[in-house]
């Protein structure tokens, strides 16, 4: 069985995946690709946040009492990039690649400095305090990743 550190990480693999996808795209200036290949990174993004904060955080919360440490950073930060998206979605219908890119460039920014405090804090914590719960938790966070569109099997 997967630790849940491992099974996250293997998500935002797949995120980072989908996101130069999305690049790629945009810079040959394919805006039909860029488009649905966007879609896929927002729903995998937004399923992976939610995966997090309506099943891990809470677990993680009940079982240590800490509802205003690392949950609560991580929290702020989802919010922060669920703007990111926003924007970037926004130059992409207008197919505006300059403020497109500039959404981006952030965007990856706060995605790799997040995913490092989870990758190497937050997860590890999780494996450590959760690990009586951890395939119950696997199997509830796969089931939420399920939801995303174009989910790799």
């Amino acid at each position: 069985m997967n630790s849940i550190k491992t099974f996250l990480l293997d998500d935002h693999r797949h995120c980072d995946d989908l996101f130069a996808a999305v690049e790629q795209a945009v810079a040959a200036a394919d805006w039909a690709r860029a488009t649905s290949a966007f879609a896929a990174l927002h729903s995998a993004m937004e399923q992976h946040f939610v995966a997090e904060e309506v099943i891990l955080f809470p677990a993680f919360e009940a079982k240590t009492g800490m509802s205003r440490g690392p949950t609560e950073v991580m929290r702020v930060e989802h919010d922060q990039m669920r703007e990111l998206l926003t924007a970037a979605a926004q130059a992409l219908q207008a197919r505006d690649a300059d403020d497109y890119a500039g959404n981006a460039e952030t965007l990856l920014i706060m995605m790799q400095q997040h995913n490092m405090k989870e990758e190497h804090v937050l997860y590890p914590m999780c494996d450590e305090h959760l690990a009586d719960q951890s395939g119950a938790l696997l199997q509830s966070m796969g089931a939420q990743l399920k939801q995303t569109v174009g989910y790799r099997a």
